[in-house]
């Protein structure tokens, strides 16, 4: 990236994602805005790659105007910043933003694994279960991409098995960061095998009525992305603004 200009500044809204209305098609926007997004979180689109508004439009069939209002909500969210008379760029993950993202991601989901081992059904737990299967088959194939989606969907499931769906889609709308960060994560030597195991233990937990249980293992699993930042943002330095005002964590660069 070029050039000393500022990055536009935008405030992120403060409020709680619903479910979607149903009968009611996206708006050319909204679903630019949606593909961006999942390349982002994805690293499809990498931290300080481009954007060009005017081949997204050609791509899309749409004039820029879509467009730039997909990238001005971007910003929003601290996917993507703005600089005037130099272009857009997909923002750098922020460093030291993460761990207070983590805390409340584990706080959220701490609830619901407790929650979860309280209410889950048999077809909750058996739905869990499967996702766990789903996961084994992911990391004997070493597929990243599946083994994340399938570990999203075990998070989401816990949350339903809790009787709160809420609480994911909220922690999805504060976790985004985090996810960019955790790609980061998959190709470590025995990523995946941790990751099971601690699934697994909150899965048990949750299956054994244990609340206080399954709340602490969750809460375990997700201490862990705390423990890996320092060293991978070590191995990927170019995807990381280590600017801000958040917490410096052990082994943090400067």
């Amino acid at each position: 990236m070029t050039g000393t200009s500022t990055p536009i500044m935008r405030k992120a809204p403060n409020r709680i994602p619903s479910a979607p209305r149903p009968g009611r098609a996206p708006s050319a926007a909204t679903v630019i805005r949606q593909d961006l997004r999942a390349g982002i979180a994805s690293l499809a689109l990498l931290p300080g790659q481009p954007i060009n508004e005017k081949e997204i439009a050609a791509r899309y069939g749409v004039s820029r105007t879509p467009v730039h209002e997909a990238v001005l909500k971007l910003a929003d969210e601290g996917l993507v910043e703005i600089f005037p008379q130099a272009g857009t760029y997909v923002a750098r993950i922020p460093y030291r933003d993460l761990p207070e993202v983590i805390v409340i991601r584990r706080a959220l989901e701490e609830s619901s694994a407790r929650l979860a081992a309280e209410h889950a059904t048999p077809a909750g737990l058996a739905g869990l279960e499967r996702i766990m299967t789903a996961l084994d088959a992911a990391a004997a194939a070493q597929d990243r991409e599946t083994f994340h989606q399938r570990d999203e969907d075990f998070h989401a499931a816990v949350a339903a098995a809790a009787g709160y769906p809420g609480l994911w889609r909220l922690t999805q709308q504060v976790k985004i960061q985090v996810d960019r960060f955790r790609r980061l994560t998959l190709p470590q030597a025995g990523r995946f095998d941790r990751v099971l195991v601690e699934h697994r233990a909150v899965l048990d937990a949750i299956r054994a009525r244990e609340p206080a249980t399954a709340g602490a293992a969750m809460s375990a699993h997700l201490d862990g992305l705390l423990a890996d930042l320092g060293g991978i943002a070590g191995l990927n330095p170019d995807y990381f603004d280590m600017s801000g005002s958040g917490p410096r964590l052990p082994g943090a660069m400067e």
